[in-house]
């Protein structure tokens, strides 16, 4: 039986100032090392899943002003194994926020960080389930745009 983990993040956006939408979009994606992701991490004990992702995006990025985008809430599940714990079953849920400035402060677990726009972000991703995170966060975006546009 898989041991079961849960996290939350946020994929972060900003809007490259001067640049027609949708290619003003910018998305955060931070250098683990080994792989290209979203900020994320472990829900403590007592924490909403939200409370989890403002704090974890706090500690891996320094940043601590954004603006949540409504109703945008995504899960991913996947599993992996480790030495220390086998077989893990792990939920990651993601919500979406603007930021004004792109400024981040690089937590110890990261070596690096890029905002991207959508389709070099898209090929950057390491995995499959943050690619899906991040069409499911584009088409939201492109959504709101073109409901603006219209009004």
């Amino acid at each position: 039986m898989a041991r079961e983990e849960r996290s939350a993040g946020f994929l972060i956006f900003h809007r490259r100032p001067g640049a027609p939408p949708p290619n003003d979009l910018r998305f955060l994606l931070l250098d683990y090392g080994r792989h290209w992701d979203f900020a994320k991490g472990h829900v403590d004990k007592g924490e909403t899943d939200l409370e989890a992702a403002v704090r974890e995006l706090r500690e891996e990025t320094g940043i601590r002003e954004f603006t949540s985008v409504p109703d945008f809430q995504q899960e991913i599940v996947y599993f992996f194994r480790s030495g220390r714990h086998g077989l893990t079953r792990k939920t990651v849920v993601f919500f979406l926020a603007e930021v004004t400035k792109a400024d981040v402060i690089l937590s110890e677990e990261h070596v690096g960080f890029d905002f991207l726009p959508y389709e070099q972000a898209l090929k950057r991703a390491t995995f499959a389930a943050g690619k899906e995170l991040l069409r499911a966060a584009h088409a939201r975006l492109i959504q709101e745009s073109s409901a603006a546009a219209t009004t």
